[in-house]
């Protein structure tokens, strides 16, 4: 597979260039072009971004909001929804992957001229992205962000509509957290009220995300959000608010599962078998469970596991992962089976040693198993 990091490449450079120069003939597009290129290839994703926006700055004009115009100039049309990210033809202009390093550079130069730089960002996001450069207005110029977030609440650009969400979520991945809210989250929740209905399926994925991002610190927030917007809802809703729950579903937090008919304990039995007993790392461990009712009528169930990891002090830490969700009839008795992998990956170390699994029926730990993983 492809690494990620060579989706910015010298075909990015060159585009870059040939665009500038294109809509301002003054451009050193030579200069850019070998500041751009030196050093490019040892560096990893993030990194190339910012390296593309040093050689911007280098070769743009000093005045901001002349050289925002060239980069709004040099832009490709607005993407569809489907073709918002990746690699693109760069003929038309610029777009996808190589609009990053123009966001890097807004979010440097631009926070003086932090109106102007604003607009750039409504652009580029219909190219790209602006998710992870507007984060720096939000710290820098928070009154004027968020007054300008809400006007683009409604604006006809559903990649627009997006960004309110997505720029402002507490912890975007690959982003800078934004502290202040992951504090209080109180300035997002009227943009994400206006934007929990929207009619674009795009713009609801980010609302539910930014709400899973605040309910890792506020739960009760969240809680009180559900216990508030679900009743009578929409569909289109109702699946929103059930994506911004799965954090707190896993958890087994009670105010959530009751929200979704889900708190009551479960009327019946559940027995945990894992196989083989000692597992090296790399290989996949085997989940049995059985789910036994001993009710009269059926019940809504979400099951879960959690595997406690080993660190290297000896303690364990619990990971919750994904298991079934379905309606267990009268005494009915259900056998449920899970692969699940050991294989090392770049967000987990491994430690030998003994590990328990425990299964999680509607928040409650009802059955327990342990194994031996070995290096």
């Amino acid at each position: 597979m492809e690494p990620f990091k060579n989706l910015i490449n010298a075909g990015t450079v060159r585009a870059i260039g040939q665009h500038l120069r294109k809509v301002w003939p003054a451009f050193e597009r030579k200069r850019f072009e070998a500041l751009a290129l030196d050093g490019l290839e040892a560096l990893e994703f993030k990194a190339r971004a910012r390296h593309l926006s040093a050689a911007l700055e280098a070769t743009l004009p000093d005045d901001f909001d002349r050289a925002a115009d060239l980069l709004e100039r040099a832009l490709a049309p607005p993407a569809t929804v489907e073709g918002i990210s990746g690699s693109r033809d760069l003929d038309a202009g610029l777009s996808g992957w190589a609009v990053w390093p123009l966001g890097e550079y807004v979010a440097k130069r631009g926070l003086d001229s932090p109106q102007r730089a604003l607009k750039t960002l409504h652009a580029l996001t219909q190219r790209f992205t602006a998710e992870w450069p507007i984060r720096a207005f939000i710290e820098q110029h928070p009154e004027l962000t968020f007054a300008v977030l809400r006007e683009w609440a409604s604006d006809p650009s559903e990649h627009v509509r997006r960004l309110v969400s997505e720029g402002s979520r507490p912890r975007l991945p690959w982003g800078l957290q934004l502290k202040g809210l992951i504090k209080d989250p109180a300035p997002t929740l009227p943009l994400l009220l206006l934007l929990q209905d929207d009619p674009s399926d795009y713009v609801r994925r980010s609302v539910a995300n930014h709400l899973n991002d605040i309910a890792k610190d506020h739960p009760g927030l969240v809680a009180d959000w559900l216990e508030q917007h679900l009743p009578d809802a929409p569909a289109a809703r109702r699946a929103l608010l059930k994506h911004a729950s799965r954090t707190l579903i896993k958890k087994g937090d009670a105010r959530i599962l009751a929200a979704w008919g889900l708190g009551a304990k479960l009327r019946g039995s559940a027995t945990l078998s894992l196989s083989p007993l000692k597992v090296v790392v790399g290989e996949s461990l085997q989940l049995s469970a059985v789910i036994s009712s001993t009710a009269a009528k059926p019940q809504k169930l979400v099951i879960d596991y959690a595997v406690h990891h080993v660190k290297a002090s000896g303690a364990t830490s619990a990971k919750v992962f994904k298991g079934w969700s379905f309606e267990l009839g009268p005494r009915e008795e259900r056998h449920l089976a899970k692969s699940h992998s050991m294989k090392l990956i770049t967000t987990r170390r491994y430690h030998a040693g003994r590990h328990a699994v425990d299964l999680r029926v509607n928040g409650e730990i009802l059955a327990t198993a342990e194994f031996e993983l070995s290096l």
